[in-house]
């Protein structure tokens, strides 16, 4: 163990050595080109077999959360691979599970160009994208001709054309499509990035939601022989009056989990840089601290009838480890991946897993 571990260490400093070297050249691109190429690079690499696939974790990493095995408790969040297109090539990085989408029915752009800012001095981001994505059917393609047999969650969410009073038709045809392929499905109501979504953590609005989303989630349950979780993720701009309401309803509706949290409207420990009037999600480390709040407050009120899953701000391995402490029992990363590169992975990884 210690020997395995001692090698865990040197892989690690590797690759925060290459990605040292790399990053400058990535963040001398416009984000979101910058975000394609790595990705690309990435596919390319990974089928010419040249991207080494991540030590597997030791036993001690397990976790048992919704009735599925995870090897490690560390993640990747939706939004980083909207379509499904890189399973194979993110998986050797040694993530215990990997999160697509956001995926809506329809096809859909997304909002205007630029719309993905970085915030260097705060390791912050901006987005705005919108939730562009090339429609469920592509995704549900993609996962069919992937390698991958590791922990997939598919995140779902409606297209920016859609109602809200029509909003769980467009979640309702997401799940039926994914449901076959999925290890969990995501319920996204929190990005700000889409009019009038976030309106669906309301009470009125989610029971509602949430109703139909469980009917349908026991009909297919029964048509397919197998119960997929379910998995609701949330924003942080709530109160605690919102987060109690919001937990209440999790529970009544016996929805298997949630993801707290997406990222935030409010722009503290941004104040003066460059993009912090962009519209928009922040994320990264200005947002870790209150995400971690939300993991508190959701873990304290659901009073572990349904675990957290932690997302929100985490750069480092502590970061990780305070979200476990605050209530979590998974993390998700994506922002410290773009400032910390892969080995951020195994950094929390070797945090959480560590005795």
């Amino acid at each position: 163990m210690i020997r395995q571990a001692g090698k865990d260490q040197i892989a690690c400093k590797i690759a925060r050595m290459i990605y040292s070297l790399v990053r400058p050249l990535l963040f001398a691109l416009d984000p979101e080109t910058a975000h394609h190429v790595t990705l690309e690079a990435m596919r390319k690499l990974d089928r010419l077999g040249l991207v080494p696939a991540a030590t597997p974790a030791p036993a001690q990493c397990e976790r048992t959360i919704m009735g599925i095995r995870f090897p490690n408790p560390v993640g990747l969040a939706a939004g980083l691979d909207k379509n499904g297109d890189y399973i194979d090539a993110l998986a050797r990085l040694g993530f215990g599970f990997i999160e697509i989408g956001t995926v809506t029915p329809r096809p859909q752009p997304g909002n205007p160009r630029p719309r993905l800012f970085r915030l260097p001095a705060a390791n912050a981001v901006i987005n705005r994208l919108g939730f562009n994505n090339g429609g469920v059917d592509r995704l549900v393609e993609n996962v069919r001709r992937a390698a991958y047999r590791g922990v997939l969650g598919i995140n779902i969410g409606k297209n920016a054309d859609t109602p809200l009073d029509r909003a769980a038709d467009d979640y309702v045809a997401c799940l039926r499509k994914v449901y076959p392929h999925a290890s969990y499905v995501a319920v996204n109501i929190s990005s700000p990035n889409t009019r009038d979504l976030r309106q669906l953590q309301q009470a009125g609005e989610l029971d509602r939601l949430l109703g139909t989303i469980t009917t349908e989630q026991r009909r297919l349950a029964d048509a397919h022989g197998r119960q997929v979780p379910i998995a609701v993720k949330i924003a942080p701009d709530l109160d605690a009056q919102q987060i109690a309401s919001i937990a209440g309803l999790l529970r009544r509706h016996r929805v298997e989990a949630v993801i707290a949290t997406n990222t935030t409207t409010a722009r503290d420990g941004v104040a003066g840089m460059a993009h912090e009037h962009e519209m928009g999600g922040l994320s990264g480390a200005p947002l870790t601290a209150h995400a971690t709040s939300v993991v508190r407050q959701l873990a304290q009120a659901l009073a572990g009838k349904l675990p957290v899953i932690g997302s929100g701000g985490i750069m480092t391995g502590a970061d990780a480890r305070e979200k476990v402490a605050a209530g979590a029992s998974l993390v998700q990363l994506y922002t410290g991946l773009i400032y910390r590169g892969p080995a951020l992975v195994g950094e929390c990884v070797g945090a959480l897993c560590a005795k």
